[in-house]
């Protein structure tokens, strides 16, 4: 009887030196949801527990200034190279001032990563996946992993803007764009550039589970605004941004000083 578990872990496997040479080459990567699915072992059940979160997310005030509606919650976790993830303590998040020009300085409360989400099978296969990638662009023990659930929404008269700050990068080594579901919406187009403007990769995230992943230390992205295909009601596109960064001995020492 041929081992089912076995030949899912080879599959598995063959999808992430994929992703890592397609990373490594070109710097950006699009991973099909059959592929991430692959990872993660997970069946469209799985994908559709996971989607139910989106429903459990609080509105990002922050957003509101720049007159867009965005639901975001937001957790910190580290990821070692065996697979152990732990949380960090929920404070503010801060982004280097060179990355947002939105919000130099700034930090931003976001509301935790509810029990649920953090409990969920899919979240920690996926985390772990995305480690096992960056591992390409850095050989580290430990990964800062940080995980931002949003909902853009998106009306008539007022577009939804996933990233408001427009072309930008992170601060991080790892950066990816995870689609959880759309609804009613157009636009949305993902990009990415070298840091001189050249065009990478440009594509509409439309199917669940559809990966983006970018090396943010050598490129920049910007995801188009969102509109309502019928006006009559609202659009909402939904995604999961997963950011890795390698932890270095110093960082390390910190926190446990």
């Amino acid at each position: 009887m041929e081992d089912i578990a076995g030949v899912q872990t080879v599959r598995s496997a063959g999808e992430v030196a994929e992703a890592r040479q397609a990373l490594l080459a070109e710097r950006t990567h699009l991973m099909r949801p059959a592929a991430v699915s692959r990872c993660v072992g997970a069946e469209q059940a799985d994908w559709r527990r996971f989607a139910d979160h989106w429903d459990d997310l609080e509105e990002d005030g922050y957003a509101a200034r720049q007159g867009s509606r965005r639901l975001r919650r937001y957790g910190h976790f580290v990821l070692h190279r065996t697979g152990s993830l732990r949380p960090m303590p929920h404070v503010a998040f801060v982004q280097p001032g060179e990355t947002n020009p939105l919000h130099v300085g700034e930090d931003r409360h976001f509301a935790p990563l509810t029990d649920a989400f953090v409990a969920d099978p899919l979240f920690k296969a996926l985390t772990r996946t995305l480690g096992q990638i960056a591992a390409c662009l850095e050989d580290a023990d430990e990964w800062s992993v940080k995980v931002h659930p949003f909902r853009v929404i998106a009306s008539a008269d007022t577009e939804g803007l996933p990233t408001p700050e427009g072309r930008h990068r992170d601060g991080v080594t790892l950066v990816t764009s995870l689609l959880i579901g759309r609804e009613n919406a157009v636009g949305g187009r993902s990009t990415v550039w070298t840091p001189d403007g050249t065009r990478l990769l440009s594509t509409t995230l439309h199917e669940r589970g559809t990966l983006l992943l970018g090396d943010d230390r050598a490129t920049l992205h910007e995801v188009d605004p969102v509109r309502p295909a019928d006006g009559t009601r609202p659009a909402r596109r939904d995604v999961l941004v997963t950011t890795l960064t390698a932890r270095h001995s110093a960082e390390r020492d910190a926190q446990v000083g």
